[in-house]
């Protein structure tokens, strides 16, 4: 079974989006990674994954506790489910600046192990001044982090044990901060 967990863009979410993120010329629209000054390398486009439900997770950083990070192996394609962008739509104000977050010591867990992608149905790991720094951390060890995925709730559904097959294809652009991609659940 094959599920897209691709965010569809819309000409009203790029007009939304245009409107509310600067960065979405540069790249950043819809379900992107930030490569920062790296290339995505090409063992990277299918990876084991799993995604985490941290949905009851609110007005607070997603912990290393509020997940299961013993089922992560080296190099995975690690998502979370917040439900935020299904729940706040995509493009709005809100949208970019009032996001969760992955907590600073669960993105340096990930980084240990070390994840190869992490995920996000979610405009960013961290908000405001610390996104772009915290993305070129990742970016500097070889882990990319995925924006504005989509369906993940379906992928918990069809597969109880959150464990899938991550199909990630990236425009081939150069210069650029972020890559459109493509992302395929295969369960």
């Amino acid at each position: 079974m094959l599920i897209d967990i691709t965010l569809k863009v819309t000409p009203q979410m790029i007009r939304d989006a245009h409107h509310n993120e600067q960065k979405s010329f540069d790249g950043h629209l819809g379900t992107h990674f930030d490569v920062m000054d790296q290339e995505f390398p090409l063992s990277y486009t299918q990876r084991k994954a799993v995604v985490f439900d941290v949905s009851g997770v609110k007005d607070r950083d997603i912990e290393t506790d509020d997940i299961e990070i013993l089922k992560i192996e080296p190099q995975m394609f690690v998502a979370f489910h917040t439900g935020f962008l299904e729940n706040t739509g995509y493009g709005s104000k809100a949208y970019f600046t009032r996001h969760p977050q992955l907590s600073e010591n669960l993105v340096e867990e990930l980084l240990k192990i070390p994840v190869s992608i992490i995920g996000l149905d979610f405009a960013g790991m961290r908000r405001g001044k610390q996104h772009l720094p915290w993305d070129q951390h990742c970016a500097q060890k070889g882990v990319f982090v995925i924006e504005n995925l989509c369906n993940l709730a379906q992928v918990l559904a069809a597969q109880p044990h959150a464990l899938f097959n991550a199909h990630t294809y990236p425009l081939n652009y150069a210069g650029m901060t972020g890559l459109p991609c493509r992302v395929v659940a295969q369960i």
